[in-house]
């Protein structure tokens, strides 16, 4: 591995430093001014732009280029052209003009649309979103884009994030100039997404259909040892893996990804790595990338990444944390509370803005997680809850109590902790510790949304947290503008809206029965489901939050709700299908095989003629036989329910139905399955047990 670090980082990436070298300083500062006030790219520019981005790919060893973006798959799309253009002879040169660093036409029929675009309506634009740096990858220029219809609807998940961030920018920056912040042009919001997620080895991951098509194990009985001796967590890293996480972390570095923190997870063969904060619109394309080099990575190492929310039952699942934050180009984090945050005033308007967000929109929140592997996650002893809720820390709470109250508060001095061992020095304690079971936590200068699936695009949730922090802040603005007197409007208004909205913070334990007791007194929403969620997309609270921002407009959001609904169903559709393959062609074969090695002992006793019993035979014999049976029954039914999907149905309507009946009948079809793992002798069982699986890297 190289080892200079400083070195290797960003050097596939075409980022400030070489455009600073490679572009006349005249063409580099008008590109920095087209990204710093949003301008459109001018054609002149453009070509010198793309010249030099030609010349440095090529001398890195590229050959191609694409336009890199994220269609409402949820992953990347990229379609590659080759440098090469004809000339007289014969020959060929290598060329790459402005117009197709700018746009490119990609063919939109074949990517989800939710209605947008029709079949024979094919033509769709990516262009070049300058904020994010062009990198080389597998030989070939990659060049960030967003990707929007011929009539200009946005296709991609990339575009409602960069409107969404222009949306907080504009109410963010109305605010703080009522505060007298008059030299700050622009505000951003920063994320940095913790990724986890499995390795096994591949050769067990290859025997293993429904991690193949699924991402997940659709059935397997529990190991004799699973996570609870809570020895694997921040346990010492495997050889293979090292090796792994190692190669992993030079693979990001050379893309310019600030990949940090890496250790165990809870679950046996579970992990995870941690980047530094990055602004959104980048953290998003980074963790795109992470995910993606996470898998080719592993199979250079003889194994198999698995990024499914619950790729394992029984032990924990995988999520990502979105560490969210605000600050200006000037280097403020908005969200910073001080030394004293009691007197931090302009502070105490953004965290209210966070809370009101959070509390006016929760339900829209709990949508911006709901996936179908998400479903297996919330609400386990490993993740969030459903229900949607702020914790802040006692010292936040307590400044909140006093402006409730409207009494003085004393800010606490952070206490020295004592350890007990004198040879240790003594720490400073924080005052405010983390909350693993809160959804999105105040963790002391962002808030930790905790919800997210480990597969999932991070785009769509900070998009919605984009825009309700943004729906806040212009309600604050529209206020404290018409205010004579701001001190006092200021002061009137926290004291409301912290009291309007105090029902969404909680401190305690989110896993605990009291908290959805107590949560449904308080009249918070607890969607336990996609399909619960998903209705809240299409609301008329919804579109017009989103319209009046000009994040989305209503055809966009019906669009994605559409697409949202079929996705899921798709996704049982194929578990169920998967399921069924592997229990007719394998698993009822192993079944009978069984029965017919019990009887031939059973049949060898009897024909002895020795006065022997044969009781034990006869029980499992007659066990296996149940099991067996039952095994027939179920598949049946859960086939017999498959077929009577109505496709022509309402897409809610096959939704529901794929979740309250095929979802039901594969959950009835593992418990016998799982039941049949554990008797069925493992020269007999024809796939690799979670034992197997867990514990392969060695």
């Amino acid at each position: 591995m190289t080892k200079n670090v400083p070195e290797l980082f960003g050097s596939m990436v075409f980022n400030d430093e070489v455009m600073k070298e490679r572009l006349p300083k005249d063409i580099y500062k008008a590109l920095q001014k087209t990204i710093a006030d949003g301008l459109h790219l001018q054609l002149d520019v453009a070509n010198v732009v793309a010249a030099a981005m030609k010349d440095w790919a090529i001398e890195k060893g590229a050959t191609h280029f694409t336009h890199w973006f994220q269609p409402m798959t949820g992953v990347t799309a990229e379609k590659h052209d080759s440098f090469i253009s004809p000339e007289p002879g014969g020959k060929v040169i290598m060329e790459f003009s402005g117009k197709e660093l700018v746009k490119g036409e990609p063919d939109a029929s074949s990517f989800p649309s939710g209605g947008l675009r029709a079949t024979f309506e094919a033509r769709g634009y990516t262009a070049w979103d300058p904020t994010s740096y062009a990198f080389i990858k597998d030989d070939t220029l990659c060049i960030p884009t967003a990707f929007c219809s011929y009539s200009g609807e946005a296709l991609d998940k990339k575009t409602p994030l960069l409107r969404s961030m222009q949306a907080l920018d504009k109410q963010a920056v109305r605010v703080l100039r009522l505060f007298g912040n008059t030299d700050v042009k622009r505000v951003i919001t920063t994320v940095g997404p913790e990724q986890e997620y499995f390795l096994i080895d591949q050769s067990v991951y290859d025997k293993r259909p429904d991690l193949i098509y699924t991402g997940r194990t659709l059935f397997g009985a529990k190991p004799p040892k699973g996570q609870e001796l809570e020895d694997h967590y921040f346990g010492t890293i495997k050889p293979r893996v090292s090796e792994y996480m190692k190669e992993l972390d030079e693979e990001l570095w050379k893309l310019g990804i600030l990949a940090k923190t890496k250790h165990n997870e809870v679950a046996p063969a579970q992990h995870e790595l941690a980047p530094v904060f990055s602004t959104t619109n980048i953290a998003t394309d980074h963790n795109q990338l992470t995910m993606e080099m996470m898998k080719t990575v592993a199979g250079r190492h003889g194994m198999a990444c698995l990024l499914h929310e619950k790729p394992f039952a029984g032990v924990n699942g995988s999520g990502k944390h979105n560490n969210w934050s605000i600050s200006t180009d000037t280097g403020a984090n908005l969200l910073e509370p001080g030394a004293t945050p009691s007197q931090n005033a302009q502070f105490l308007l953004f965290l209210t803005a966070v809370i009101k967000a959070v509390d006016d929109y929760q339900e829209l929140l709990r949508l911006s997680v709901a996936s179908a592997g998400n479903d297996h996650r919330l609400g386990a002893n490993e993740a969030p809850p459903a229900i949607m809720s702020v914790f802040l820390g006692d010292e936040l709470s307590d400044v909140v109590d006093s402006i409730e109250k409207g009494v003085d508060y004393h800010d606490k001095e952070k206490t020295l902790m004592s350890i007990g061992a004198t040879v240790l020095p003594h720490i400073p304690k924080d005052t405010t510790d983390r909350n693993r079971t809160s959804p999105f936590a105040f963790t002391g200068n962002k808030f930790e949304f905790r919800s997210l699936g480990s597969t999932a695009s991070i785009s769509g949730p900070n998009v919605i947290l984009n825009t309700i922090v943004a729906e806040s802040l212009s309600e604050f603005a529209d206020e404290l503008e018409k205010a004579e007197d701001f001190d006092s409007a200021l002061d009137k208004l926290l004291r409301r809206e912290l009291v309007a909205h105090k029902r969404i913070i909680f401190n305690g334990n989110g896993y605990s029965e009291e908290w959805v007791e107590e949560a449904e007194r308080r009249g918070l929403s607890n969607l336990k489901s996609t399909v619960d969620a998903l209705p809240v997309f299409i609301q008329d609270k919804t579109i017009e939050l989103f319209t009046k921002n000009k994040v989305y407009t209503e055809s966009e959001i019906c669009s994605r709700y559409e697409i949202l609904l079929e996705n899921y169903y798709k996704t049982i559709n194929i578990e169920a299908m998967t399921l069924i393959s592997m229990a007719k062609k394998d698993i009822m074969g192993a079944a009978l095989e069984y029965q017919y090695t019990l009887a031939e002992v059973f049949n060898a006793k009897q024909a002895t003629g020795v006065a022997v019993t044969a009781k034990t035979e006869e029980k499992m014999l007659a066990k296996a036989a149940s099991l067996t049976e039952a095994l027939a029954e179920r598949l049946d039914k859960l086939e017999a329910d498959v077929d009577k999907v109505d496709e022509s149905a309402d897409a809610l309507e096959i939704a529901k139905y794929y979740r309250e009946v095929i979802f039901s009948d594969m959950s009835s079809l593992r418990e016998v399955i799982d039941d049949l793992e554990v008797v069925i002798p493992s020269d007999i069982w024809p796939y690799p047990t979670y034992g197997e699986m867990l514990y392969s890297i060695k």
